[in-house]
């Protein structure tokens, strides 16, 4: 559990740094004198081993004062502000929900270790609505095309529906619960063991590779 937050301290870091115009000085501070990461996940877990081992106290009160200045931060710009980020350049509202999805996420293991059922609640919206506007970024990262347009046809933890459509004409449409799409998206739920289901060229391939974090 301590691994986990130490690693959404160092991102609220990095996080912080984009949205006050230090990304890159930040980054490469964290990352000075460790070996060449190979991938995104490889670096973040090299960060982590270096720093592992703080003491709870100082390891809490680290992410507590990050989360603050982070959320300082993102109130002090205009949230369609063009800012740095590990996946490229996006704006600062969508590094925004991508802090929360990583929070999500994060939460949810440590309450899996704790033995904690979390129930899903309807501020999962914005999450789910980045693992529907992301998919081509996901599609491109891994090398795959996508045939056209896609719809998220949800049902939302509270009752309503959550449907994400583009203005084009859909080629692939997603219908489920949007928790469990947002758990997909987490890579901690496998899609098979879901109710999702999808109809279009798309609609496995879409279930394998949706994502929420770069």
């Amino acid at each position: 559990m301590a691994d986990v937050v130490l690693h959404l301290a160092q991102t609220d870091d990095m996080a912080i740094a984009s949205a006050t115009g230090r990304f890159a000085e930040v980054t490469a501070t964290l990352a000075e004198g460790l070996p060449a990461a190979a991938s995104i996940d490889e670096g973040a877990a090299l960060m982590v081993a270096r720093e592992r081992g703080l003491p709870s106290s100082r390891l809490l009160a680290r992410w507590s004062t990050g989360t603050t200045r982070l959320l300082d931060a993102l109130n002090a710009i205009d949230l369609s502000t063009r800012v740095t980020w590990v996946a490229g350049d996006l704006s600062a509202r969508t590094l925004a929900t991508t802090r929360l999805a990583e929070t999500w996420i994060h939460t949810g293991d440590v309450a899996g270790a704790l033995d904690v059922e979390l129930a899903p609640t309807d501020r999962l919206r914005p999450i789910a609505r980045l693992a529907w506007r992301t998919l081509p970024y996901a599609f491109a990262a891994a090398g795959r095309s996508m045939a056209g347009p896609v719809a998220f046809r949800l049902e939302a933890p509270g009752g309503e529906d959550w449907d994400f459509v583009p203005d084009e004409p859909v080629a692939t449409t997603i219908f489920g619960p949007a928790s469990e799409l947002c758990a997909v998206a987490a890579r901690r739920l496998d899609p098979s063991s879901t109710s999702l289901r999808g109809n279009g060229p798309d609609a496995a391939d879409v279930l394998a590779l949706v994502r929420t974090y770069a």
